[in-house]
Parts: C-alpha cells; structure tokens; sequence
C-alpha cells in the first residue's frame, strides 16, 4: 500500500486586539479581512462593551464562525461604568484584561475548532503593548500595529531616549520647552506639546504616560511594528525607524458585506444634501468619537484664534478654511497625496509589499 499524503498544515491564526475607541476598531477590523483574504484565520477580540456596540451597528449576518470570529473578554468596568472615562478603562484593562485573555488563549489551544488550528500569532493595538507580553508569555509570535501616523509612534517609541537624555522626566514632562527633532529630515516640535500633556486631566495625563511608556518596553518583544501609513507620507521617519512598516491607507468599507467594526449604525440622511452640493465645496472634519462639544463650542470653534469669550468664531473659521482650500499649491499636494496613498496598496506599491513581506513571514513556521 502507497503511504498516503499528510495533511496541509492549518492556515496561521491570527488573534486580533485593537483598543477599544473607533478609531482602533476599524482599521484593525479592515486588517483581519485582508489576513483572512491571504488564507489566516483571525479572533477579533473586542471587550464586551464595544463587541456589543459592533454587534448592534452590523445590518448584515454576524460573524460568529468562519473565518473571521468575532468574541469578547470584559474589560473589568462595571457595566454601568462611563466608558468615556479613558483613563479608568485603561486602568482596568490593564489590571483584568491580560489574565482574561490567557484564558482565551489557552482554550483556543486545547480545543481547537475543526475549521481553525490553534492560535500562532498575537496582532495588538500599540495601546494595547501589555498583549504583546502574553503573547510572548504563551508561545505566540507578537506583531505591533498603529493606527495613527508613523510620526506620532516613533515619537512615543522615543520616550526612553527623551528620559535618559534629559528632555523629559519619568513622569513625561518636559525639563524645558524647546524644539526637537527625532531625526533627519523629521518635522520639529516643541516639548510642550507632547500629546499625553495635552490631555487636560493631569491624573489621566499620568496614566496615558505610562501606557506609552510601558509600550515601548512591551513592543520589543514584537517581530513586526506595522502602522497604518504609507511610505510617501512620512519617508523620514520611516528612515529614522526603519522597523515600523507601513501598510496603509487601511481604507474600510472597500469589501461589501463584510463586517466594518463601527460603533453607530450607518447614518445616510446626509447623503441627499451631499449630492447638492457643487464639487470641492464640502469640508469634513472628524473630531473623534469621544469628543463632547457644548452648543457654543459645536458653532464647528476650534483651538485657533480666540475671542475675548474664549471661542473661535464661524466667521475666523470661514477664512482661514477659505485661504486653506484657495491655495493651489496646498490642493494640488493634497491630490497629489491621494494618487500616491492609493498607489501604496495597489499591487507594486509600496504597502502592498510590506504586507506580502508580512503575511509570509506569519506563515512560516507555523
């Protein structure tokens, strides 16, 4: 009798954990669909509270099977507890989260499910780095992503530098203000502008200090740092720190059908008032989803230039969008930057090979 083939070896198993803000959510949620297109497996691992938010917002079928599993583990807030609190929540998911997720991971391993082999890597959220450690802890390859510009995680990758060399304390505040550059060719800026002194909170700015701290630490364990950016945008910091790779734009929605991660079901009502308008005529402006405005402050007032009461007119607004999109040199850099966003991650791009070089090497030595 001939010996028969061994069967082909499960495809990777990716175990995916974004921060749980908008934010994070969706281009993590947009990299799992483009893993799975390669052949992964992915567990998007959401806490409780925003796996309930997706869940209510999904119009279509609800990805409990598949390719793609969709699963929760509690964040260690009561579940009347204001999520909107960042600094408690991150508190408590730091404390309680990790343990929870060991859980989940060692299930995963004892009890693998027939249509997915157990987990062999950890994909997490940059603000999440503390994942990164139990990957290490349980035996699983640990990939770093960022969902934000490269600029502003290899600042935060920089902290230990900035302690030791005497630009900030151990607790992120500046020893003076002045103006740096993390290398060549990098955009300056000023001390007192790093964004965890910006919070408003000093107590929160303290916790999210030793997020990012603690991350820099965590993330050397990562094989991969990849950043939802592209390579054109930031090219000196991607000189400057050439292990963060760009894999960006993370564009959602491309794939219909197919679960998107948002928090809020689809407003349209928009959409007729929209196709009225002349082209080039429209200005968005994304503030967050955790930004809360008075009504004052909501007519569109900004940090700018302010009145005697503190707000930005509409009127300081109006010329300053104005003089911006009445600039032809700063529209044409704009279209400009958007042929070459969309070139990235088309076949031959640049963040289209860093992905391939990235989806290889998860698939060896699984």
């Amino acid at each position: 009798m001939g010996s028969s083939s061994p069967p082909p070896p499960p495809p990777p198993h990716a175990l995916v954990l974004p921060y749980p803000a908008q934010g994070h959510v969706i281009p993590l949620m947009e990299l799992s669909h483009r893993l799975v297109d390669r052949g992964f497996t992915i567990t998007f691992v959401n806490t409780h509270f925003d796996r309930a938010r997706v869940r209510a917002s999904q119009p279509g079928p609800w990805a409990d099977t598949g390719p793609l599993r969709l699963v929760s583990i509690p964040d260690g807030l009561d579940p009347r507890a204001d999520r909107n609190d960042l600094g408690r929540l991150t508190l408590a998911m730091q404390e309680h989260m990790p343990g929870h997720l060991e859980e989940l991971i060692r299930a995963s391993s004892a009890e693998p499910e027939p249509d997915r082999g157990p987990l062999t890597c950890v994909i997490a959220d940059h603000s999440m780095a503390w994942a990164l450690d139990v990957a290490k802890k349980m035996g699983l390859r640990a990939v770093a992503f960022w969902p934000s510009s490269a600029g502003l995680l290899a600042t935060m990758l920089d902290v230990p530098n900035m302690i030791e060399d005497g630009i900030i304390d151990t607790n992120g505040v500046p020893m003076e203000h002045k103006t740096i550059e993390l290398g060549p060719g990098m955009p300056s800026m000023n001390t007192a502008n790093f964004w965890w002194n910006n919070i408003g909170d000093p107590s929160m700015e303290r916790v999210f200090f030793n997020v990012v701290l603690r991350g820099t630490k965590s993330i050397d364990s990562a094989e991969w740092i990849l950043c939802n950016s592209f390579t054109h945008a930031e090219l000196p910091v991607f000189k400057c720190a050439p292990k963060i790779r760009p894999i960006g734009p993370l564009l959602p929605g491309l794939q219909p059908d197919k679960v998107v991660g948002h928090y809020w079901p689809e407003d349209s009502s928009c959409v007729g008032w929209l196709d009225q308008q002349p082209p080039k005529s429209v200005v968005y402006v994304a503030f967050g989803s955790f930004t809360v405005f008075t009504p004052q402050q909501f007519q569109v007032g900004l940090r700018l230039s302010k009145d005697t009461e503190g707000i930005v007119t509409r009127g300081k607004i109006k010329a300053m969008v104005e003089a911006l999109l009445g600039n032809g040199d700063v529209v044409g850099r704009a279209l400009e930057l958007k042929e070459v966003a969309a070139g990235s991650i088309g076949e031959g791009g640049s963040s289209f090979d860093n992905f391939n070089e990235f989806v290889e090497s998860m698939k060896k030595h699984v």
